[in-house]
């Protein structure tokens, strides 16, 4: 019986410290707070920024992601394990760590970044780059989710629809991607809300033009709490609103 209570009160400590901050920043806010947020134009625009960006790198994380997972759920070949496990890597790695190696590879002197300058494509300071930062960090939990979705369609289903004559692309179309579906809704929202919040990489990479955690820091660092809270809490609470659209919609 014990034991029960000491689960309860475990329960309680997690869920006043995960959810009690975000009330907390909504809730102290004033009214005059947000609507100084809305006529800021600097501050509205790093927003923008934000969710612009997030929704352009889950987009690409779709489109190149996906083929991915379906490429790792259903062939084996040489460098698959090594590839599943490195998708792990960019998630776990400090963001700073994650921004100093994209700018090593995608700077305008880096081998990468050189060659694609030269035909008018930089990453440093450009929407470009927060993107490129964004879908480093963020694109790998859509792939591992498309991966679980795609791993748990029973292979009985396509062996019948092969069987009947079926193309490889036919069956993919018709059969698993619908399958796949929830699970790859699931990646995505998690690689939108992942790529909204993306600061580290973010602001080594692309420092301008500025994104909404970008802003708050720099706000926070310059004019101190009062200047910066108003923006995370509006940031917040665009974040929470299109979360639940995009969580509630697919159901």
């Amino acid at each position: 019986m014990r034991s029960i209570y000491y689960f309860l009160a475990m329960s309680l400590v997690a869920t006043i410290i995960l959810f009690l901050p975000i009330i907390t920043l909504l809730a102290t806010t004033p009214i005059s707070g947000y609507i100084s947020i809305f006529m800021d134009k600097e501050a509205m625009l790093a927003i923008f920024l934000s969710v612009l960006s997030a929704t352009i790198t889950t987009l690409l994380a779709i489109f190149l992601g996906v083929p991915l997972a379906y490429i790792l759920a259903r062939y084996d070949f040489f460098g698959k394990r090594f590839i599943e496990e490195f998708l792990d890597l960019p998630i776990m790695l400090p963001h700073t760590v994650a921004g100093i190696a994209l700018l090593t590879l995608f700077g305008p002197r880096a081998l990468i970044g050189s060659m694609l300058k030269n035909i008018g494509i930089y990453f440093v300071d450009t929407l470009w780059g927060i993107v490129l930062a964004q879908f480093f960090v963020s694109a790998p939990l859509l792939i591992k989710s498309a991966l679980v979705s795609f791993r748990s369609i029973d292979d009985a289903i396509i062996k019948v629809a092969r069987s009947l004559g079926a193309s490889p692309l036919r069956v993919f179309a018709d059969i698993e991607l619908p399958l796949a579906m929830r699970g790859i809704n699931t990646g995505a929202i998690l690689c939108w809300m992942r790529a909204i919040s993306e600061f580290g990489a973010v602001i080594i990479l692309a420092y301008y033009p500025m994104t909404a955690p970008v802003l708050i820091f720099f706000r926070f660092t310059t004019q101190g709490l009062s200047a910066s809270k108003p923006i995370a809490a509006v940031l917040l609470l665009i974040t929470i609103v299109i979360f639940a659209i995009l969580k509630y919609s697919g159901e």
